[in-house]
């Protein structure tokens, strides 16, 4: 199956990674606009139920993860000047480029092609956000 994925950001490549692995005959290709090291915002947070799930869809992108980012269990909530927190909760941060290199490095690993500042142009796609346009135009 030939399959193209317009956004090269987590959600694009997880895609890939996760198609590339039912079958590894796929022809997958990610079609990204900006360059391998843009990023637009700051971190992304995992729950710990997030990351169980990560782990059991692909443990190298998993271990690579759960390497390079932070953890804490518990949340503050503040109420005129009055501080409480909460622990016993699970959450992990990354930051979005590391994220993205991790994720990029395992397309890489598995054979799904990324090319990087290119706009893609009458193609099928899965939208990799609510908010994200296709800026397509039909050939």
């Amino acid at each position: 199956m030939k399959i193209k994925i317009i956004g090269g950001g987590p959600a694009g490549m997880y895609f890939a990674i996760l198609m590339k692995k039912a079958d590894t005959t796929h022809d997958i290709k990610i079609y990204e606009r900006n360059g391998p090291d843009d990023t637009f915002g700051w971190g992304v947070v995992f729950s710990g139920r997030t990351l169980s799930n990560l782990r059991a869809a692909d443990e190298p992108s998993h271990a690579e993860i759960t390497r390079n980012f932070e953890a804490w269990d518990n949340v503050d909530v503040v109420h005129r000047g009055e501080k409480i927190s909460i622990h016993g909760n699970s959450f992990s941060g990354i930051a979005r480029l590391r994220l993205l290199k991790i994720l990029q490095r395992r397309c890489e690993e598995l054979g799904v092609e990324i090319n990087f500042r290119t706009e893609s142009r009458g193609v099928s796609f899965i939208k990799s956000g609510l908010r994200s346009g296709c800026r397509c135009g039909r050939r």
